[in-house]
């Protein structure tokens, strides 16, 4: 059951196209196939293929790469290696340690040793394999117990300190500890990495490129080809999935491609094959963490310490930041009292892993709602009363361990409401009583909210700009800085500005996001896509209604002030005229139809010195209940029913905002369950391919799958006054891992807290169900 419930936007315009439901722009094109990625792009004259050769040893010194063979091998036009790169060779996206290609040190197994080119994609690979490598081995650095020993970092230890932790926890009358192994998570969007670049004259280049950030492809390649940036353009028309895995990691394709196209002369595609593009990209960070809290014998949290890590891989990419969110949020939306938070960011020989839906929040919130079960099984209390308990509340209770405070809190309201939507107390009650006289199957029941923090925490890059052109029929074109994944983006940017304008949408043109166009963008990430460059667009549009609205009000004799825009026409006072006669007025009095607009995020701050600050604009809430059912014979189990409530503001899409909000979850709850990474001994990737990797299909979503949104304006002054909805919504999965725990739990008469490591597969189920029964003094089920 889908609840649309129409935004509240306060129209400006009689023609509101924001606040209600809208296609996706490309919805047509996507189902038809005719929707256009890079890979299907027509090819130019002469259009020539790449490949890369990658390591087979995890770490080491590379002592010889003979590339005859590779060069002789059929179709070969050119093979390059670091020696080749005319200009920088790291090309890591905020702190060094990116190397283009090996630079003599082999950091991982998969890592980018040379690339060829050739007259065809299957000639190109077929010569990367004929490469004769030889490596001096090394040890490699593959666990978190490592490198803290080794004091191996990518980056130095970050702490939050909030009160006295250990003055608080031994004053607690109760105490639990625990930690937990939290899986990574392989991005797996349907579009693998592609880029194709075209030389132009003389040293510029035109690159087409699968990447949620443009600005930083066109840096990077400059950097690569040793030009200025204006040499180079970046263009993104859509991509076909990129959930963080295409914010740094696409960069190093398109600086390969545009580094052969310019040594040759010739147009280059690159598109790695999913199995290798598994193997040489980074995934969500697993990370390792543990816990200690003080607490009353109504389980409340009077001190909290939490020790973070997590697992970076080689190199920091973008680590630090990903690192620190975890850390932001192992609050939840709980108040943890007096507070100790220290993050770790241990660097392993395994691929740099990179930006994933949330950012470390999920690794971080996951910590919150396992300390929730664990007070509650300890006093004997049903979690969600533990949970309602500890919610952030009035004076005193209101500040984060990072010294912000929580305003506009809307978690208490939507736990209440969901709670009541769901029938959690009568189920709870049912459930109950079902598991106490079913030996096999157990089921599990848990509501759990979210509080996820809004803004990019690094603050140079909460700014957006767009470029806006109105023609002399009325139609316009939109661009700014923001990339489509599919998330609906470009619908959202199309809704503002017709709703500005009063215009049918089919008015307004989106274009692909250029770097020639609008310069110095952020990456489309950290939920802040419309946010940003909403405002951004908006901003433009006011430019041009002042400008008509100046020029209108004169020929009626008025102010600006009274002119509106209504219903394809423009009203001053007593006096009408249609939009497009106004545009027509504008253009033959040399008035400009063009604009660009800016925005930046106010309010926000961190001291990193101190842990302290104002890093989010806002928080976007929500609550989630999952019930489960645990065979425990074998440890399968499957999701029967999920109910959420979703903030999302004033909804700017309510029919994209509840399919994200559905995406995300599912998402998530692949997280949990069954995206489970493995490695080797050796540090090589095992599940390097859909055939060893499992996301959710299709049976896995619950049969019952309610979702409404919670229909209250931000406090904030954001677009609209909507909220974020991109990254929120995969971490009410959480409900799904809890369930399960309360399904194991049931089977000691709800006494112990299972130790269940993330992802939950069957197997780990299994023998967390085995723990329990002895627990119970039952013996194993086999």
């Amino acid at each position: 059951m889908r609840k649309l419930i129409e935004a509240s936007t306060k129209p400006t315009s009689t023609f509101s196209t924001a606040g209600k439901s809208q296609p996706h722009e490309s919805a047509k094109r996507q189902v038809s196939g005719s929707a256009r990625y890079v890979d299907d792009m027509p090819e130019p004259v002469n259009l020539h293929h790449a490949a890369v050769g990658l390591s087979q040893v995890t770490r080491g010194i590379l002592t010889q790469l003979d590339l005859r063979e590779v060069k002789a091998s059929e179709g070969v036009i050119d093979v390059i290696t670091v020696d080749d790169v005319p200009g920088h060779i790291d090309i890591g996206p905020v702190f060094k340690g990116d190397p283009i290609f090996a630079n003599k040190e082999i950091l991982y197994h998969g890592q980018v040793l040379f690339a060829v080119l050739a007259t065809s994609t299957t000639l190109a690979r077929q010569a990367a394999l004929k490469a004769k490598v030889e490596v001096e081995h090394s040890k490699a650095c593959l666990s978190v117990e490592q490198a803290r020993a080794e004091s191996y970092f990518v980056r130095p230890m970050h702490k939050m300190q909030h009160g006295d932790f250990a003055q608080g926890f031994a004053a607690s009358p109760l105490h639990v500890s625990g930690e937990l192994k939290i899986g990574g998570q392989e991005h797996l969007y349907l579009e693998g990495q592609v880029s194709l670049a075209i030389p132009e004259e003389e040293d510029r280049v035109v690159v087409y490129t699968s990447s949620q950030h443009p600005s930083e492809v066109q840096k990077l390649i400059a950097e690569v080809l040793d030009v200025r940036l204006h040499k180079v353009v970046v263009d993104m028309r859509r991509m076909g999935g990129g959930f963080g895995g295409k914010e740094t990691q696409a960069a190093q394709w398109a600086c390969i491609a545009a580094l052969l196209a310019k040594r040759n002369d010739v147009a280059v595609k690159l598109r790695l094959p999913r199995m290798q593009d598994m193997q040489a990209t980074g995934k969500r960070h697993p990370f390792e963490n543990s816990y200690q809290v003080g607490f009353d014998e109504q389980g409340v949290i009077k001190a909290t310490y939490m020790d973070i890590n997590g697992i970076c891989g080689h190199s920091p990419d973008l680590s630090d930041a990903i690192v620190d969110r975890a850390m932001f949020h192992c609050d939840n939306g709980y108040y943890l009292g007096e507070c100790t938070v220290e993050g770790y960011r241990c660097r392993t020989n395994h691929v740099s892993h990179t930006a994933y839906r949330g950012f470390g929040g999920p690794q971080g919130m996951i910590m919150a709602e396992a300390m929730m079960d664990k007070i509650a099984r300890k006093i004997d209390c049903d979690p969600l009363t533990v949970r309602l308990r500890n919610l952030y509340g009035p004076e005193g209770k209101d500040t984060t361990h990072y010294g912000m405070k929580v305003e506009h809190n809307l978690l208490p309201e939507i736990m209440d409401r969901l709670t009541h939507t769901a029938d959690y107390w009568q189920r709870r009650a049912e459930i109950t009583a079902f598991n106490a006289t079913s030996p096999v199957i157990k089921k599990g029941l848990a509501l759990t909210p979210v509080k996820f923090g809004i803004s990019f925490t690094a603050k140079h890059l909460n700014q957006a700009g767009a470029l806006l052109h109105v023609y002399t029929d009325g139609s316009m074109q939109i661009n700014h800085g923001g990339t489509e994944m599919g998330q609906g983006l470009h619908t959202k940017i199309g809704q503002i500005v017709a709703n500005e304008f009063a215009v049918p949408l089919d008015w307004v043109e989106v274009t692909s996001t250029r770097t020639d166009k609008v310069p110095n963008t952020s990456p489309t990430a950290a939920s802040s896509g419309t946010d940003m460059n909403g405002k951004a667009a908006q901003n433009a549009c006011i430019e041009i209604k002042q400008r008509l609205a100046q020029l209108y009000a004169k020929e009626c004799n008025a102010e600006p002030q009274d002119v509106i825009f209504v219903d394809q026409q423009v009203h001053c006072k007593q006096h009408r005229i249609e939009f497009v006669e106004l545009i027509q007025k504008a253009y033959f009095a040399r008035v400009s139809l063009s604009a660009t607009g800016f925005y930046k995020t106010p309010k926000i701050h961190y001291d990193r010195e101190i842990g302290k600050g104002r890093p989010f604009f806002y928080f976007a809430y929500g609550a989630s209940c999952s019930e489960v059912s645990v065979d425990t014979l074998s440890g399968e189990y499957k999701v029967e029913r999920v109910d959420i409530l979703h903030d999302v503001g004033t909804s700017l899409n309510p029919a994209i905002d509840i399919g994200q909000i559905e995406g995300g979850f599912v998402q998530g709850m692949g997280w949990v369950t069954s995206e489970e990474l493995l490695w080797d001994k050796s540090g090589k990737l095992l599940s390097h391919n859909p055939a060893t990797y499992k996301i959710p299909a299709i049976g896995d979503i619950p049969d019952k799958f309610n979702v409404e949104l919670f229909p209250r304006p931000n406090g904030e002054d954001s677009i609209y006054h909507s909220k974020a909805v991109g990254e929120p919504p995969f971490m009410l999965a959480n409900s799904v891992w809890c369930a399960l725990k309360d399904a194991i739990s049931s089977i000691t008469h709800y006494k112990l807290d299972p130790q269940l490591p993330l992802p939950a597969t069957p197997e780990k189920v299994y023998w967390a169900v085995c723990e329990a029964q002895r627990f119970a003094g039952k013996g194993s089920s086999l």
